[in-house]
């Protein structure tokens, strides 16, 4: 496959920004943006869909930050596996979107009322009520097609950052784990190829809710097949869907094999309550 952006270099300078100017993105990025995901391809099968929108310059939807004019919503079922592919399919939006100059942040906690104003997306009014406090994620089961997680799409300002989101920046959230801490077998370190630790080394990078790493490595195969998973019984604190990151490292690790020249083929399976990711090389 062919990655239309410098896969190391895109992902290394990627950063959440929560932070916007209130101007709208030039309509030939965003056209190129919306070619790419028509022809995104990806080596599994998947009914995410990726929807454009545009918001009020209030901090309404975004109950921390003000909205820009551009906004993409990721809508798929919520069963654990589709739940994840959001994050595997749009993770490849984001990179592409940055190596346009375009900032991102993956939102879960919107403000549900606001984006079925802006964006009419639920079946009936009943589906409110599966709403935590009226945001956009659920405890327990929720059914039917949703937006799992919004971004906004724009121009970073730097000069409306909170004095706390500036000591974050700084000390949290660039802060990575070895990938020796993230295998669940810290021995077979010695085994990998200098080529799998590249892929491994760029899936560490990939965001995660408070910057939580909950990823875990694991080999099957004579470390042919890696696979990529919470552990058993993962909670997160407040982020309902953690399988969301789980499938935005195995797109850096995927899109760090196909970097080195392979052709990895990815499987995704529910186990445990929890996705499981199979990228075989």
């Amino acid at each position: 496959m062919n990655i239309p952006f410098p896969v190391k270099e895109t992902i290394d300078s990627r950063r959440s920004a929560r932070s916007y100017k209130l101007t709208a993105v030039d309509r030939d990025i965003i056209s190129s943006i919306k070619d790419f995901v028509n022809s995104m391809e990806v080596t599994f099968e998947h009914n995410v869909e990726i929807r454009f929108f545009n918001a009020d310059p209030t901090k309404t939807l975004y109950p921390l930050m003000i909205s820009p004019p551009d906004n993409i919503a990721f809508m798929s079922e919520t069963d654990i596996i589709s739940i994840s592919k959001v994050g595997f399919v749009g993770e490849l939006l984001v990179l592409f979107a940055q190596s346009k100059g375009i900032s991102t942040c993956w939102y879960g906690h919107y403000k549900l009322s606001e984006l079925e104003r802006l964006m009419p997306h639920l079946r009936s009014a009943d589906d409110f009520k599966e709403a935590n406090m009226g945001y956009g994620y659920s405890k327990g089961i929720t059914t039917g097609r949703r937006a799992i997680c919004i971004t906004p799409i724009g121009y970073y300002d730097d000069s409306g950052l909170r004095l706390m989101d500036r000591m974050t920046n700084k000390k949290f959230s660039f802060k990575r784990k070895k990938i020796e801490e993230l295998l669940e077998n810290q021995n077979d370190y010695k085994n990998l190829s200098e080529d799998v630790l590249y892929a491994l080394d760029l899936g560490r990078k990939a965001p995660s809710a408070a910057n939580a790493q909950m990823w875990r490595f694991a080999f099957e195969d004579d470390f042919k097949t890696i696979t990529i998973a919470m552990p058993v019984g993962y909670k997160h604190f407040k982020w309902e869907h953690p399988n969301v990151d789980i499938g935005i490292c195995a797109s850096h690790v995927w899109l760090g094999l196909i970097d080195k020249g392979y052709d990895p083929q990815v499987t995704v399976s529910d186990d445990s309550g929890r996705a499981v990711w199979r990228i075989g090389i």
